[in-house]
């Protein structure tokens, strides 16, 4: 700041006018503090008066000699920001007088931005686990800075790092021990200025990565195991992502523990690769390696092992065609040398010399080399020679163990030996077999002749036999073998001639006993025959359902001791001569039925019915067969008739019929040497009554069916002097009961049933303690809606006959019926009646009567006599 020129030329005046002219003090400036200053800081100027004291000044102050402020003390503070930046002077003015001192000399402020801390780390990449860390805080372009570290704690705030066990504070660096560097921790830093207020900005955070230590990996050159005999052996070891390292080599001891391997004569060591000499390469060693770094205190993982596995060189085999020995003169000999593991092999060849010396063998017009052949010519085949063969390769392994030797063994030309499967003459149909037999050696084809050893007619087989499947008269001849092999084919000399004869060839035939209808449980015998005869001569075979089941057996006769039905179906049999083994002629199919249990059927004929006088044939069959049966007669269950003999012959006659006969008959038959039986035929009652019965059977309602649950009246009526008449019954259970007995109940000679049910179904009659008694009555019993009603007595040829169809519910002349006569239907009738005018024997036959709704009823057998009394007889079916 300047006065002006006015105030100036006042001022010498006066001075002047005083008599004396004083040197003006010169004003100096300080900073406090000095030097670089920071935004924020305080800064003091302070301005001395040369040789004068505080008090009696007072100040100005210039910056960059513009912009004057003033103070009355000598010093002036501020708060600096970037702006305060520039040259600072200053002067006195007494305050007596106003004099001015001369200007200070400019002192230069600046002022800077806080400077912002650099945080670094080392070492500068990831940092391994165990790896302690160093960090280093630096403010550039300023000295004279302490530091303060910070660290994020689990809240997201920051804390202050203080020196400790952990933590080792040395000025500019913070050392974090390794066991307390955590991967993601983060860490600051900022500076700070002993006597000054400020602190820089605070640094970048750093945060730690911590990976885990590298694992080295160890591979073998060669890559592929097995290493071979004599070949060396490199290791590398690598640790991939990382570099700088160097690598320590271990080896396993025979106590099983890790040994360091060293550069040795055995040993090569070259950076990362150890190379095994071949003399040093063990089967089974086991190497390892680990990385070290010299720029830091850690080493990696220790590598996987590597296991050497040393194998033997493979093994050339060498083989010769013809395979097997010996070689016959003129034959040429081709070797083959093969090496079964690896592949791109080349071959030598060699041959023993007469001074047991190898020799190479190479292409001549002696020898010929293809690839892995090597064909010796024929006048070259001596025999004796050795041969042996090697394989060698561009890769490992380069070569192989030589193979064993093959030693050549020369004979005379063979004669091969013509025999025959059979002995004597050919049966047409067999099959025949010829062999070439040959001894020596293998690896032949077979050539046969016939009629003529003609080479362009010749058949070949792989085989030494040759096989006439199925032979016939023109297969008759002369025949010749030969035997060749190799290319071109070797041939022996021909067989001997051999000479077949052929003949016809007998026939089988099958024989079933007792029938080729049997049944469960018989003893059945299959016979096979020859057309000729010669039993001794042959041994049999039986065969079922087209070959399905085959048996032997050494005689004509093939028993089955018990049959069961699987044993059905369609049997054959053929003779094998028992010298040659050639066959019979196959037998024509018998087919063999087996059936379940057999069963004996009873017929009575003409009718079970009979008056006193009359005759009746009990007659009695096996169902489904009729050979070879006898027959045995019962009457009342088990008591066999004495005169059964007369029903060997399947039916007994009773002629004439008395009273005396009446009862329950039943047959059995029999069969074969073990007795085989029947079972019972079903019981067939007998009825014989007087001419003219004494009493009648007289049933109430008068009709041969019935509702069940409906009352049933039977009563016996009649003159007769004999004491005693009661009321019997026969029913399905084949027994014979008075109404005594339960199943009536009795008042006089009256039977009454309250109420009916089926098992009453049966027959009726009329009995005195003597032994008569009445003609018997049919009684029907249903649970059907709808009968038939017809009388009990039987029908007398001339008269009307009336039927009436019933309904369980309705008046009959409410139902609409159709009548059938043997099914076929006769008549429909609305009033539910039928009449038959003047019957005759023509319309006897199975009756009954059927409704389209409610059902129909129980077929009833109407019978129609003469003139005489006529018994009516229903069956129930």
């Amino acid at each position: 700041m300047e006065f002006g020129s006015l105030s100036v030329i006042l001022l010498l005046v006066s001075l002047v006018r005083a008599g004396r002219v004083q040197e003006r003090p010169k004003a100096s400036l300080i900073l406090v503090p000095a030097g670089q200053l920071f935004i924020g800081e305080v800064v003091t100027l302070r301005c001395d008066i040369q040789g004068h004291t505080d008090t009696e000044w007072r100040y100005s102050f210039y910056k960059n000699e513009y912009q004057p402020f003033y103070s009355e003390v000598r010093e002036y503070s501020f708060s600096v920001v970037e702006s305060d930046s520039g040259k600072y002077t200053c002067r006195g003015e007494r305050r007596s007088d106003s004099w001015r001192s001369e200007i200070s000399d400019a002192v230069t402020l600046t002022v800077s931005a806080l400077p912002r801390a650099t945080l670094t780390v080392e070492p500068e990449s990831s940092v391994f686990t165990g790896e302690s860390v160093t960090l280093k805080c630096e403010i550039k372009g300023y000295v004279g800075w302490t530091y303060q570290w910070y660290k994020q704690d689990p809240w997201g705030g920051l804390i202050t790092v203080p020196q400790s066990v952990h933590h080792t504070v040395n000025r500019d660096t913070l050392t974090i021990r390794g066991d307390a560097v955590i991967h993601g921790d983060q860490y600051w830093c900022r500076g700070e200025r002993r006597y000054r207020t400020t602190s820089s900005q605070i640094s970048d955070p750093v945060t730690l990565t911590v990976n885990a230590l590298p694992r080295a990996t160890l591979t073998a050159d060669p890559k592929w195991s097995p290493v071979f005999s004599g070949e060396s052996v490199t290791l590398k070891c690598e640790i991939k992502g990382y570099d700088g390292w160097t690598y320590q080599w271990y080896k396993q001891d025979p106590w099983r523990r890790l040994i360091t391997v060293s550069q040795s004569v055995y040993h090569t060591i070259n950076r990362d690769t150890l190379t095994i000499r071949a003399d040093t390469v063990i089967n089974g060693d086991q190497y390892w390696c680990r990385g070290e770094r010299h720029d830091r205190s850690i080493s990696s993982q220790i590598s996987s092992s590597v296991t050497l596995t040393v194998n033997a060189l493979p093994r050339a085999t060498l083989t010769a065609d013809p395979k097997w020995s010996p070689v016959f003169s003129g034959e040429s000999v081709t070797l083959k040398c093969e090496i079964y593991s690896y592949d791109g092999w080349t071959y030598q060849w060699y041959k023993q010399d007469p001074w047991r010396r190898w020799t190479a063998v190479s292409q001549s017009v002696y020898h010929t080399v293809n690839r892995d052949t090597l064909t010796i010519r024929a006048d070259t085949v001596i025999n004796g020679d050795q041969y042996w063969c090697r394989g060698e390769r561009r890769l490992r392994p380069t070569s192989s163990q030589n193979s064993d030797s093959v030693t050549l063994t020369v004979e005379e030309t063979p004669k091969p030996e013509l025999t025959s499967s059979h002995k004597g003459a050919a049966l047409i149909g067999n099959p025949v077999v010829l062999y070439c037999k040959l001894d020596q050696s293998a690896g032949w084809r077979f050539y046969w002749s016939k009629h003529t050893q003609s080479p362009e007619n010749e058949t070949k087989t792989e085989t030494h036999s040759y096989t006439i499947s199925s032979v016939s008269v023109s297969d008759g001849g002369q025949y010749w073998c030969r035997a060749g092999r190799g290319t071109p084919v070797y041939y022996t000399h021909y067989s001997d001639a051999l000479w077949m004869n052929v003949t016809e060839s007998p026939k089988a035939v099958i024989s079933i006993n007792p029938d080729n209808q049997v049944f469960r449980g018989e003893t059945v015998t299959l016979r096979c025959d020859m057309q000729g005869g010669g039993d001794t001569e042959w041994r049999y075979s039986w065969h079922k359902d087209d070959y399905s089941h085959v048996s032997f057996s050494t005689t004509k006769e093939n028993t089955i001791s018990f049959v069961r039905e699987s044993h059905s179906g369609k049997y054959t049999c053929r003779g094998e001569r028992r010298s040659d083994s050639q066959t019979s002629e196959i037998s024509d199919a018998v087919t063999l039925t087996v059936s379940d249990r057999a069963q004996a059927v009873l017929r009575a004929s003409p009718q079970s019915w009979l008056s006193e006088g009359d005759s009746v044939t009990l007659s009695c069959e096996v169902k489904g067969s009729s050979t070879g049966w006898t027959f045995s007669w019962y009457r009342d269950k088990d008591e066999l008739l004495s005169d059964s003999s007369r029903g060997a012959g399947g039916s007994y006659t009773l002629s004439p019929a008395a009273l005396n006969h009446t009862g329950v008959y039943a047959c059995r038959a029999t069969r074969g040497e073990t007795a085989y039986h029947t079972q019972y035929s079903d019981a067939q009652p007998l009825w014989i009554t007087g001419v003219s019965p004494p009493v009648s059977l007289m049933v109430s309602p008068n009709r041969t069916q019935h509702f069940n649950f409906k009352p049933l009246s039977l009563s016996c009526e009649g003159q007769s002097d004999s004491p005693g008449w009661r009321v019997r019954q026969y029913t399905h259970s084949e027994k014979v009961s008075d109404c005594s007995s339960g199943w009536g109940s009795v008042t006089g000679p009256t039977c009454n049933i309250s109420s009916l049910s089926t098992s009453h179904t049966g027959v009726y009659w009329c009995e005195s303690e003597s032994g008569e008694s009445s003609n018997p009555v049919n009684i029907t019993v249903t649970n059907n809606d709808v009968i038939l009603d017809s009388s009990v007595h039987p029908v007398t040829e001339g008269d009307n006959l009336t039927l009436s169809c019933l309904y369980r519910y309705t008046k009959p002349s409410n139902l609409t019926a159709e009548f059938y006569k043997n099914g076929s239907l006769l008549q429909t009738q609305t009033t539910g009646e039928m009449t038959i005018r003047t019957v005759s024997k023509s319309d006897e036959g199975l009756y009954h009567c059927k409704h389209p709704e409610k059902g129909e009823s129980p077929q009833s057998w109407i019978s129609v006599r003469g003139k005489k009394p006529i018994m009516l007889f229903i069956y129930l079916l």
